[in-house]
């Protein structure tokens, strides 16, 4: 589903400006689903002390759903829509990525040319490529490794200046030998993208991704806060109160997390991610794939985006922060569903929710061990057990107290979110298997032990630490 937008111009000190108004709800979702993804949203935002969050979703490689929680702003309150914009931060680098692999498709360059060839002066700069710099293992040291702004940073920079102090250092290791996440990465990827383009970075990423794809709120945070209108962000001092976030100064988040938009416009990227409707078919499978490191070792990155499991099914997922925003994007591409959530709060949240829906959203049929646990779990819900099940020891453990005391503490949670078997191995001559019990505000374990003939010998549920 697309976007309606409407241009309207206002006039303010003799000068013209675009006031941006947007349709962006969508709700074309399964009625259970929506009331799943609602209630993982509402927990993991009093779990986490989330002032907003704004998610959308796709499913059968279609946008079906937006939807925002809690408050944009506080005191006053705004409450959260759809229609704002949030930072998404280093989300953005799957952006710059993909405009390294235009260049590559337009013949302008190789994503095996040594960095040096565009950017000159760089440390060992005739030797790093820029696979390397996308898939963050070339050694560059990270300008932004901690997780509040200091005060440096609350001044104007260049992206040459970021460059000058950290890409000119001594590499914190061998080019292609470790992966360390390194956001001075994609500041010279940015830059590679402006020299072989001749445009600046947004001007390219408008051209060949924005418009087409109709993602019409992307926003340069970097060259400008965003408006009074989008979503505030928030800083919390230990378990202090919510206060506004300072910004960062301009030309800090160059191509490494200068951009912001509404959670629609990101989903729409996640739709083309999974039709692979921007790229060539090539130019995706270098995204998507895990990059190794000269001794063999897997990564778990690609190119501008990580490459990993969830629920056994690929995931190409990112997650974002800058001052005051932390986002989560993942893209079960083979699934056709993806997950978009961005909030306006400096702490965990937004990837528990992306990751907890992605899953939910899925529809994942239950493996027979998992059928077989959550079956017996509901009927100690309703203070029943199937004995047949049972091997002499564990019937002797649920006495009527037992049962009783599963049932006073395991119902009033009602139905998990997920119900999910996280450990299979061989242990005393049986099967030992664990599971993760996911309810919005809490997760539960459970271990069950199964002998050959199917019956059990343990079925233990117990918080998570």
């Amino acid at each position: 589903m697309k976007m309606r937008a409407l241009w309207i111009w206002i006039t303010t000190a003799a000068v013209l400006m675009p006031l941006w108004v947007a349709a962006q709800s969508v709700d074309t979702i399964d009625p259970a689903l929506r009331d799943r993804i609602d209630r993982i949203a509402a927990g993991v935002m009093e779990q986490r002390g989330v002032p907003s969050a704004s998610v959308a979703v796709v499913k059968g490689g279609k946008l079906v759903y937006t939807h925002a929680y809690g408050k944009a702003h506080i005191d006053p309150d705004m409450p959260a829509t759809p229609d704002m914009r949030y930072s998404i931060g280093s989300i953005s680098k799957q952006f710059t990525a993909a405009a390294i692999l235009l260049l590559q498709e337009q013949g302008k360059l190789s994503v095996d040319d040594a960095v040096g060839k565009y950017v000159p002066g760089l440390t060992r700069g005739d030797e790093v490529t820029i696979r390397e710099i996308l898939s963050h293992t070339s050694g560059y040291q990270d300008y932004w490794p901690e997780d509040y702004l200091m005060t440096p940073m609350m001044k104007p920079t260049m992206a040459q200046q970021i460059i000058d102090t950290w890409a000119k250092k001594p590499l914190d290791f061998e080019p292609g030998t470790q992966w360390q996440y390194s956001n001075t990465n994609y500041v010279i990827a940015g830059l590679i993208v402006e020299k072989v383009s001749g445009k600046k970075l947004m001007d390219f990423l408008a051209e060949h991704i924005f418009r087409p794809l109709g993602m019409k709120s992307a926003w340069n945070s970097d060259d400008e806060k965003l408006t009074s209108t989008d979503a505030t962000p928030y800083i919390r001092a230990a378990l202090g109160p919510l206060r506004p976030a300072p910004k960062e100064g301009r030309g800090w988040m160059f191509a490494a997390g200068e951009l912001a938009m509404t959670a629609h416009d990101l989903a729409l990227w996640d739709e083309s991610l999974i039709s692979r409707s921007i790229l060539s078919s090539e130019s995706y499978k270098k995204m998507f794939t895990e990059i190794k490191l000269k001794d063999g070792k897997g990564t778990q990155y690609g190119l501008g985006v990580f490459v990993g499991k969830l629920d056994d099914r690929l995931d190409i997922s990112h997650s974002g922060e800058v001052t005051g925003f932390v986002s989560d994007n993942e893209v079960l591409v083979d699934d056709g569903v993806a997950v978009a959530v961005l909030t306006n709060h400096m702490g965990n949240g937004a990837e528990e929710l992306g990751r907890l829906v992605a899953s939910t959203a899925t529809g994942a049929k239950l493996k027979p061990a998992e059928d077989q646990a959550l079956a017996i779990y509901r009927d100690l819900q309703k203070g029943h057990i199937d004995r047949g099940l049972l091997a002499p020891n564990l019937n002797d453990y649920f006495d009527a107290q037992t049962v009783a005391d599963f049932q006073a503490s395991l119902a009033p949670l009602g139905e998990p979110l997920t119900f999910r078997q996280t450990t299979e191995r061989l242990r005393g001559g049986m099967t030992m298997r664990a599971f993760q019990i996911v309810y919005p505000t809490r997760r539960l374990n459970l271990t069950t032990y199964t002998y050959p003939d199917g019956k059990l010998e343990q079925y233990l549920v117990y918080p998570e630490n």
